[in-house]
Parts: C-alpha cells; sequence; structure tokens
C-alpha cells in the first residue's frame, strides 16, 4: 500500500474529520480547503472530487478487509476462534472509519462498499460454516460476525484486551463452538 504525501494525507484527515462529524454530503470541499488553509484548486490537485475522496479514505479498509479474507481462505482448516480474533483485530483497528461507513450507508453504497461488505460476509459464513450450511447455522455466524464487528464501536471506552476477549468469546458461543 502506497503511503499518501504530506499534503494528500493532511486532506484525507480533516475530511474524514469532517465527514465523522457532519457527515459525507454536508461537507464541501471548500470546507476542507478552508480547514487546511490550502485553496479549493489545490486540494483539486489531490482530488479531483469528493466521491474520489471518500474513496481514499475507506480503500485501506477494503484493501486489509480483503488480505484479511485471503489469507483466510488459503488456511487449509479454519479455526472460527482464530478467525474471530483477527476479525476482532481488524475491526478494532478501523473502528473510526467504521463508524463513518456506518452513518453514510447512501453514499459508500454509491461507491460500491456496501456491495463489498456483504460479499466478505458470505465468504466468511463459508469459511465458518461449510458451502451449504443450514439456515440456522448460517443465520449464527451472520449474527456472530455482525455482533464481534459492533462491539469493536459499541464499546469503546472498554480496554481492548477485555473487549477482545469478551466478544471472541460471545462470537464462539453464538456460532455454538
Amino acid at each position: 500500500m502506497v503511503k499518501p504525501s504530506g499534503t494528500k494525507q493532511r486532506i484525507q484527515d480533516a475530511a474524514r474529520e469532517l465527514f465523522t462529524s457532519k457527515g459525507v454530503r454536508n461537507t464541501s470541499l471548500q470546507e476542507i480547503a478552508a480547514r487546511l488553509g490550502i485553496t479549493k484548486p489545490a486540494l483539486y490537485y489531490h482530488f479531483s472530487s469528493r466521491e474520489e475522496l471518500v474513496r481514499s479514505i475507506v480503500q485501506p479498509l477494503i484493501d486489509e478487509g480483503e488480505a484479511f479474507l485471503l489469507r483466510q481462505e488459503a488456511l487449509d482448516e479454519i479455526a472460527p476462534r482464530a478467525l474471530f480474533e483477527e476479525y476482532f483485530d481488524f475491526h478494532y483497528r478501523h473502528r473510526e472509519l467504521i463508524v463513518l461507513v456506518m452513518s453514510e450507508l447512501t453514499t459508500l453504497s454509491e461507491l460500491g462498499l456496501i456491495r463489498i461488505v456483504l460479499a466478505w460476509r458470505e465468504r466468511l459464513t463459508v469459511l465458518l460454516t461449510g458451502p451449504d450450511p443450514s439456515l440456522a447455522l448460517a443465520a449464527r455466524a451472520v449474527m456472530a460476525l455482525g455482533g464481534l464487528q459492533d462491539c469493536t464501536v459499541q464499546f469503546r471506552d472498554a480496554p481492548e484486551d477485555e473487549l477482545r476477549v469478551a466478544a471472541v468469546d460471545a462470537a464462539c458461543a453464538v456460532l455454538g463452538g
């Protein structure tokens, strides 16, 4: 993954903060430029549109999520607890961005992110349950994955190590193991 230049990173940081507090649609590129003390054309030099800027902020999440899935799919045997632990770690690292994603579903749907996340859930469910699970088992896998992800944003003040143990234990219990 290529690290953005200093100015590009500053733009992304300011945009992420404004998008989180005001929403993507309620934040103008002019507002982002003004916060940084740069001109709007200077911002356009780095990002041609708000959509490109949003995509650049979300892309590391997509890239890391895909890498996580590919690692899991390459394993000869899936250990649900280990998968849940890595899944928790991924979401915990990106919990601020996940809050943004959850609050901007329409915008992010337009960028194709919702489709990607749903495809990830399907792939993870197959890894946890096999290719042809019962509806009950598939539902437990979806509940375990969704609940685990939700814990990373719901319990923001909990110590990470305690939250990881509690969330992973709960996911394993929901899955049935």
